[in-house]
């Protein structure tokens, strides 16, 4: 299959746009290139949906705070497209910056409620930037479906949000995490560890995978199961402390809100967030208790 490059935001909604004129059903996948086999998943969920592809490679620098890895995010552009094409998709969307965030650019979204824990608590501009240029992302390519990796919950959670609020005539899917054979989360980030980084990120997933048996031991599934996971939680902490640098939050909570767990909670995500090295690393579980 042919895969269409696109650069400009006009013409790529002028696309898009006569495709849904004509009856055809478009997925977009927005992402910020260096493709895995994560990402190449959420082409296959959208080729399997829609007649028309649209992959977006944008690697956006206002979800970015100072002294993150803005600068050393990989850009295999090249490479990206060739995985692209061999994956099925229709069209990459690669616009230039300035075609992102011109000269004098100040309009932002503020991100919904969901966005305050977790990720929003330690990149408090983070969710501003990953809410803006998804809005932006959805003008441009006007889909009627968009596909997202659960790796990024928190974010699935804030772009349904926004969503809603915003009325906006898109639907969200969430993919399932894709991992490798030791169960490690496939993500960009990965380039970046070592060899004995990388042996040592694994426990993130290890950790969360010994939590889920836990909870579905528990038989009481009440607002007292936080309680009584409270052991269990310094517990999985105590062992991911010895194999990471920094824990920056293991909890588990409310998967639709992300508060504590309560009488009317029928799911939960087991969410962590890490740095080893100095790469920083997102997992999680979603555990049904009803």
């Amino acid at each position: 299959m042919t895969l269409k490059t696109i650069t400009s935001p006009e013409r790529m909604y002028q696309w898009v746009s006569r495709a849904v004129l004509e009856g055809r059903k478009v997925g977009v996948v927005p992402t910020m290139g260096a493709l895995h086999e994560g990402h190449l998943s959420l082409v296959d969920a959208a080729k399997a949906e829609c007649d028309l592809v649209v992959a977006t490679i944008f690697v956006n620098p206002t979800q970015f705070a100072a002294g993150e890895d803005l600068d050393q995010y990989p850009r295999p552009l090249e490479n990206d497209l060739r995985h692209l094409k061999e994956g099925g998709a229709s069209i990459a969307f690669c616009p230039a910056m300035e075609e992102i965030y011109p000269r004098g650019y100040s309009t932002y979204v503020s991100p919904p409620e969901i966005a305050a824990p977790f990720e929003g608590l330690h990149r408090p501009d983070h969710f501003r930037g990953v809410a803006t240029i998804v809005l932006k992302l959805f003008q441009m390519v006007p889909a009627q479906v968009a596909f997202f990796g659960q790796k990024d919950y928190q974010q699935t959670l804030v772009v349904k949000k926004m969503v809603e609020d915003f009325n906006l005539p898109i639907e969200i899917r969430v993919c399932p995490i894709l991992r490798e054979p030791d169960g490690l989360a496939m993500s960009s980030r990965n380039v970046f560890l070592s060899d004995e980084q990388r042996g040592r990120a694994v426990a993130i997933s290890k950790v969360l995978a010994e939590i889920e048996p836990e909870i579905l031991r528990l038989t009481d599934h009440s607002s007292a199961l936080k309680n009584r996971l409270t052991g269990v939680m310094e517990t999985a902490r105590k062992r991911l402390e010895v194999k990471v640098d920094k824990i920056h939050y293991l909890d588990v909570v409310d998967a639709q809100t992300l508060q504590s767990i309560s009488d009317t909670t029928t799911e939960v995500v087991i969410v962590a967030a890490a740095d080893v090295g100095d790469t920083r690393l997102l997992d999680n579980r979603l555990v049904k208790i009803r």
